[in-house]
């Protein structure tokens, strides 16, 4: 056991990340809302519109996660290991920007319609995210939690598993239905981002799992 692991029996520990957590994971919400609506939305107004506020949030999280690292280079003693706060942070971060990017996407590439899979594949974010908000809320004490934690980890996996094969699916419809090259490259970039927002989303729940299993 190492010099930082035996002090954390004896010194108090800073409990001022939490709020910080809370804060990113529902900042990661609210934003993957949006990107149903905005899939849910038709016209180029709308879109801009929600892109907008997609980008307000993105901002957002980055000051959250700005000041979760700032609170970690003044911390001597921290919840759990730091490299493990760095990463949940980064990782959660990480999920917000590709929403953004999915959105942005959305406003220039100009698909002629939305198509299916955006929608499937949107949901699957949100539940997603709404698994490591609960997930996250749970770190306050993740032995007694450690069940719940677990669960929820384990459902993002699900999830993840489900939006490989809806993106499959959906690729493959693409290449059957669309005869326009350019509507196929811009259709194919956008369901790209959209399946590799939930391995994100999959990083931070191995970011938590690992977590667990360090303080178990």
């Amino acid at each position: 056991m190492n010099i930082d692991k035996i002090l954390k029996f004896f010194v108090p520990k800073d409990h001022s990340f939490f709020p910080l957590f809370e804060s990113a994971a529902q900042n990661l919400v609210q934003a993957s809302e949006l990107l149903k609506e905005l899939m849910a939305s038709k016209g180029i107004e709308e879109h801009e519109r929600i892109n907008k506020a997609i980008k307000d949030l993105e901002h957002i999280g980055d000051v959250i996660t700005d000041k979760t690292y700032e609170q970690l280079n003044k911390s001597f003693i921290t919840p759990f290991d730091r490299e493990d706060i760095h990463e949940l942070t980064a990782h959660i971060d990480d999920v917000v920007d590709y929403i953004n990017g999915i959105s942005r996407r959305i406003c220039l590439y100009k698909p002629k319609k939305i198509i299916p899979v955006y929608i499937e594949m949107a949901e699957i974010i949100y539940q997603g995210a709404k698994e490591l908000e609960t997930a996250i809320h749970c770190l306050k004490d993740p032995i007694a939690n450690k069940e719940k934690i677990a669960s929820s980890c384990a459902k993002v996996s699900a999830l993840e598993h489900h939006a490989d094969e809806t993106y499959y699916i959906g690729i493959s419809d693409l290449f059957d239905n669309e005869e326009d090259p350019k509507e196929l490259l811009k259709n194919n970039k956008i369901i790209e981002t959209l399946e590799r927002c939930v391995d994100e989303e999959e990083d931070v729940a191995d970011t938590l799992k690992a977590i667990l299993v360090k303080m178990a």
